[in-house]
């Protein structure tokens, strides 16, 4: 492995490490308690991490993606499902979304490991997204930590809300 490839695995397993350290100790109920106005749950909030990472770790394995149309009407069970992202539904449990996240993330670093860094692929086409931009497979991983990183954050507010624990301090 390249320092790159280290770094990278360094930098996204310490923001994982955030998101993670936030559920400790935390029952499902608390896992799923909206303390905020938003939809934020910790526990939906790991489930999005672990979805937003799967997609983007296909498409850098894979190229291409799922498009958009350019027209979309946003239907209530189309809302309804965006919402239910970020709250553990019915028959889901934290232990349950942490060990997907695990699994998620480990494939994830298999593929930092080996993968081209420098492939690139066009993004899929979506109405906020012009044709004709590419990513490269090492701005995926940069992205997969970003968003890993906003949403540790939006966690830690929550987890502070909760029972006043904070990741850092």
């Amino acid at each position: 492995m390249t320092g790159e490839r280290d770094d990278i695995l360094d930098f996204l397993g310490k923001h994982r490490y955030f998101l993670r350290h936030t559920a400790e100790g935390l029952t499902d109920e608390q896992a799923n308690t909206r303390s905020t106005v938003s939809e934020l749950t910790i526990g939906g909030l790991i489930k999005h991490v672990t979805a937003v990472e799967q997609n983007w770790a296909e498409f850098a394995q894979n190229g291409g993606g799922k498009e958009v149309p350019a027209e979309v009407e946003f239907t209530p069970e189309m809302i309804a499902e965006w919402e239910n992202q970020f709250r553990l539904a019915e028959g889901e449990t934290l232990a349950g979304v942490l060990a997907e996240y695990e699994k998620v993330a480990a494939a994830t670093d298999d593929l930092v490991r080996t993968l081209d860094l420098n492939a690139s692929y066009e993004l899929p086409a979506a109405p906020w997204q012009p044709p004709g931009v590419f990513w490269t497979v090492r701005r995926v991983f940069l992205h997969i930590t970003a968003e890993t990183a906003q949403h540790a954050g939006h966690a830690d507010i929550i987890r502070e809300t909760i029972d006043g624990q904070k990741t850092m301090g």
